[in-house]
């Protein structure tokens, strides 16, 4: 089939499975620009890997960046709920350390980076607690109000506020170092707050100081600065745009025929694109579908129970209970398990609770998830509480469909021509602290 031609029946195709099923205006077909094209700057870049893999920005010199989100594991952990602070290893083979042992679990799945540089991605994190915003300080509404900081670049800058200040992810357990026991004393932003701590760590590496003075001459070393760069890299080592779909979308190739099938049903039939819109499948948007909830949930300490309500915790609005926001798709058979708690470990098992969130949510079977062995007692608390189900179900705002085996198997195929599993700079041999880089 000519590209050109071929191009044409596939936006038409789109267009008229799209308006049959009213689910508003089909992709825009001009093929996007996704992230910055920062090659011009690979100091920049390269200054951003080697902090991406050093585990110096962690309150315990531990964990990195990488250790939630390594490019061995779809740029993600490849665990329903993951190990932080307290954690030995990588991914599904990450254990709790005998002599440090973790609080418990990270409430929430790692998500993926691909694509995270990309102009449109303006919301960060499951609920969306962090999101550029004009009215807001700084042009970012973040949970630190009127008390954010200024000179982050971007919300993918500013994202890398919060992992370092959770004693769950980076920071370590209370007073156990210098960084947790500024977070305790909620010193943040502050002279001599978390993060002015972690930045003079990097400060008094001369490595790190002699790649910042190329950058940045004359300046000292901030936090946003570290963020800024991480950010670079990210928006460089990530983008993913030249998978199947792309290339069928720029009249370059084909998708095979069950994968052409599965765009149509994915634009049509299943209903996916009214959630999963545009070029990156997101619409960027919060919804309610009844997901599983496992592990300690987002409750505040003082509430005494396991859940987590989600945009609700950012929004204060009920009608925000329990939603989620919607991931981009791309590279989506790289980063298993799926749902805001992990719930779901195969692509099979997540499209099918979209076909009935309801019932899929009381017949949950937690052998689905993934998660690294941890005596934790929160694991199962919400399955187990006949209300919080109800509560959960309630919300749900996703009506049932009905898909056939072969329609789900040609649906996973559109999922996989997705997949562009991009990576440039890799993973470094060293890093400037000393300190091992996981690879």
């Amino acid at each position: 089939m000519r590209p050109l031609l071929c191009l044409a029946l596939a936006a038409m195709c789109i267009a008229q499975a799209a308006t049959a099923q009213e689910l508003g205006p089909p992709p825009v077909f001009a093929f996007p620009e996704t992230a910055p094209d920062l090659a011009s700057d690979m100091a920049r870049i390269e200054l951003g890997q080697l902090l991406f893999y050093d585990p110096v920005l962690s309150g315990n010199r531990n964990i990195s960046c990488a250790t939630c989100h390594h490019p061995r594991l779809g740029t993600a952990d490849a665990v329903s709920l993951g190990i932080g602070e307290g954690g030995i290893g990588l991914g599904p083979e990450r254990i709790a350390d005998p002599t440090n042992h973790p609080e418990q679990r990270i409430p929430r799945n790692a998500p993926g980076l691909w694509n995270l540089g990309a102009a449109e991605f303006q919301v960060m994190f499951h609920d969306g607690r962090l999101e550029a915003d004009a009215t807001a300080p700084y042009g970012m509404r973040t949970p630190l109000g009127g008390e954010m900081l200024a000179g982050f670049d971007s919300v993918l800058s500013a994202q890398a506020m919060f992992p370092v200040l959770s004693s769950h992810e980076m920071a370590g357990h209370y007073s156990e170092n210098e960084v947790s026991e500024a977070v305790r004393l909620s010193r943040i932003n502050t002279a001599d707050g978390a993060w002015e701590r972690i930045a003079a760590r990097v400060a008094a590496i001369p490595a790190y100081a002699a790649l910042f003075a190329q950058v940045q001459p004359g300046e000292a070393i901030k936090f946003t600065d570290i963020s800024n760069v991480i950010a670079d890299f990210i928006a460089f080592e990530w983008r993913a745009d030249n998978s199947a779909f792309d290339q069928f979308m720029r009249g370059e190739a084909q998708l095979a025929p069950a994968a052409e099938r599965g765009l149509t049903l994915f634009y049509g039939k299943a209903g996916c694109a009214s959630c999963h819109a545009g070029w990156f499948q997101t619409d960027h948007s919060f919804h309610a579908i009844a997901m599983p909830q496992i592990g300690p949930g987002k409750a505040a300490p003082f509430e005494g129970r396991v859940l987590d309500e989600g945009r609700m915790r950012v929004t204060g609005d009920p009608d925000d209970a329990y939603a989620f926001r919607t991931p981009s798709l791309r590279n989506v058979t790289l980063t298993a398990p799926y749902g805001h708690s992990g719930a779901y470990a195969t692509l099979d098992g997540v499209i099918r609770h979209h076909l009935d969130p309801v019932a899929s949510l009381y017949a949950y079977d937690p052998a689905q998830a993934m998660l690294p062995v941890l005596d934790a007692a929160q694991d199962w608390a919400v399955l187990e509480n006949a209300a919080e189900l109800a509560r959960i179900a309630a919300a749900n705002s996703q009506p049932p469909n009905a898909l056939s085996d072969e329609e789900i198997a040609d649906l996973i195929a559109f999922l996989e021509a997705l997949s562009d599993p991009a990576e440039r700079l890799g993973v470094p041999e060293a890093v400037p602290s000393g300190l091992p880089a996981q690879r």
